[in-house]
């Protein structure tokens, strides 16, 4: 455990001064960067792309051509066609539909084979959302079929870009937009702000006699895309998600975010960005993850409460199925783990793989991820592609300092032909491959790892903002810090520290440790909980004092508020 340096001198008027420490530990220099009103959001103009695509999309709307939108089949994917097409039917759009591809049968992205099934439909315009930017021969094929393509992605691109008519991304070569870190469903956000902007100025609301949209009713879809693709939340991204996060807690969200609230037992009116990144978007990846992601779209898609709730019990089946699978799947996993060839020193790998043929493909991200947390290693889980078991998938994770995409293009570039394919970015990505080459990527992935690995810290390290006195665990300071935010990736919820002396706990649930903890210089006993912790270890009533790392949080229960502490990490303390 570490404590989070201050990083900026940073003090605001009327701050709660625990307030001015954490916002000093994130880099906030100034009050500026705490403005999050919409004003204050960069112009479309400043996206490389936008305007143009505006322009391609106006002309479309004029000539009433059919658009399809094809999306990806997570909840950034979800949201992001959720946005388009709600947000083109509401401009005036006769013909509009969508497509996502399946993941079992078709893979991710624009492809020529999703390029033919697109063509069943006969649109017009293919746009792509949250994925597109590695789709050469898919935007190819749907060019020789006479149909022209809008690529919207954020995802890094490669050495060549599709021949697409129009390409919006932050991250593509000669975009000088400041946020590279906008979700798909950011950019979604902004090429139908530059359309909205695009259609003013042809005066084609007022000539229909149409009142103008505001495009404060998709901020909820942004939200919940921006927190659950676990993007940083530079200032930008912090400004889209809080003006989601307001509309959702004025009761103003659209059916199927309240209702996906509703089945997760979350109140509108006191949501916050973890919400929706640990109990709105599991159910909503559900749907991609095990089925097809466009039961997830119709959720968001539904304007009637009753329909969407039938849906979102759908998608909460779904999640409760995805984690059954996933515990079987890590335990699976963690024997793996037990065979590994341990340095010297008792070190894990640089990276671990792992492949089982039966591991569910639409779950090998979360696995991947929950051995990258036990490891502290980038993590790649590998299951068979198809029934032939002769292309294998993967789903990479990776550490802070280990850029997995970039990984991945090295490991390609030194071994052509060893990868069929990949993408991503610097925490995830996915990837194909022969099975007769797992070996040898295996030992190519922890060679090109280790080119890297001098300057990454490869030993988890928890980041504590300090301690709190008795005083500051309170509710109002509880309060203060809930809503401070938004928190997320880069701009961490604010975690402190301190030793706690037991006053009781036992287990509630499966492995949830409940607590009751004192200062040890106060009297004053508060509640904590420990999720998921090994019960081969806790509860142990020999323990009287822990080192704890904590957040400050409100539980709410029959409509009593409280302080609780969140334990991160807890150890016996002397």
């Amino acid at each position: 455990m570490r404590r989070r340096p201050a990083v900026a001198d940073f003090e605001a008027p009327g701050l709660h001064p625990l307030l001015s420490r954490v916002y000093r530990n994130r880099g906030v220099a100034s009050v500026d960067q705490l403005e999050l009103g919409l004003a204050h959001l960069l112009p479309p103009s400043s996206l490389r792309g936008a305007e143009a695509a505006a322009v391609l999309l106006a002309d479309s709307l004029a000539q009433q051509q059919s658009l399809l939108v094809v999306g990806d089949f997570d909840a950034d994917g979800a949201t992001s066609t959720a946005l388009a097409v709600s947000t083109l039917r509401c401009f005036g759009a006769e013909r509009v539909d969508y497509l996502v591809p399946n993941r079992f049968d078709y893979g991710y992205g624009l492809t020529p084979e999703i390029v033919a099934l697109a063509a069943e439909r006969s649109p017009d315009l293919i746009i792509t959302v949250d994925n597109g930017i590695s789709s050469i021969d898919g935007v190819a094929a749907a060019r020789e079929r006479g149909i022209e393509t809008l690529v919207t992605d954020h995802h890094l691109a490669g050495r060549s870009l599709p021949a697409a008519a129009v390409v919006v991304n932050p991250n593509q070569p000669g975009c000088d937009f400041p946020s590279k870190a906008l979700a798909g469903v950011g950019v979604i956000f902004y090429v139908m702000l530059a359309l909205r902007a695009e259609l003013r100025r042809r005066n084609w609301f007022e000539a229909r006699g149409m009142a103008e949209p505001g495009l404060g009713d998709i901020l909820d879809l942004v939200a919940l895309g921006t927190v659950a693709d676990v993007v940083p939340l530079d200032h930008n991204n912090r400004i889209l998600v809080d003006a989601g996060l307001k509309r959702i807690r004025a009761g103003r969200a659209r059916p199927g975010i309240q209702a996906l609230l509703e089945v997760a037992g979350r109140g509108h009116h006191n949501v916050v960005a973890s919400d929706l990144g640990f109990a709105v978007g599991p159910r909503l990846n559900a749907a991609g993850r095990l089925d097809d992601m466009s039961v997830g779209i119709e959720c968001l898609l539904s304007e009637e409460p009753q329909h969407a709730r039938r849906i979102a019990a759908e998608l909460h089946q779904l999640n409760q199925d995805r984690r059954n699978i996933e515990r079987g799947m890590e335990r699976q996993a963690l024997e793996m783990l037990g065979g590994l060839d341990l340095d010297e020193g008792g070190e894990p790998p640089l990276a671990v793989t792992l492949y089982e043929p039966d591991w569910h493909q639409g779950v090998i991200g979360i696995l991947a991820s929950r051995v990258k947390e036990r490891m502290h290693r980038p993590t790649i889980a590998f299951a068979n592609a198809d029934d032939s078991g002769e292309e294998i998938k993967g789903s990479a994770r990776s550490i802070q300092g280990i850029h997995i995409r970039d990984v991945l293009d090295a490991v390609a570039t030194r071994h052509p032909g060893l990868i069929t394919k990949f993408g991503g970015h610097a925490m995830a990505a996915g990837l194909s491959l022969p099975r007769a080459h797992y070996e040898q990527f295996n030992q190519a992935l922890v060679d090109e790892v280790a080119r890297h690995a001098e300057a990454v810290d490869l030993q988890a390290v928890v980041e504590s903002d300090g301690e709190l006195t008795a005083q500051d665990i309170d509710l109002e300071v509880a309060s203060i810090l809930r809503y401070a935010g938004p928190w997320g990736q880069h701009f961490p919820e604010p975690l402190f520290d301190g030793r706690f002396r037991i006053v009781s706990q036992r287990i509630v649930g499966e492995r949830h440790l409940k607590l009751v903890l004192s200062l040890p210089d106060s009297a004053v006993a508060v509640d904590a909980i420990a999720f998921n912790i090994d019960t081969e270890c806790w509860p142990d009533e020999s323990v009287e004092f822990i080192q704890a790392a904590y957040r400050l949080d409100v539980n709410e229960y029959r409509s009593r508020s409280s302080v609780q502490l969140m334990i991160e990490f807890l150890q016996p303390a002397a």
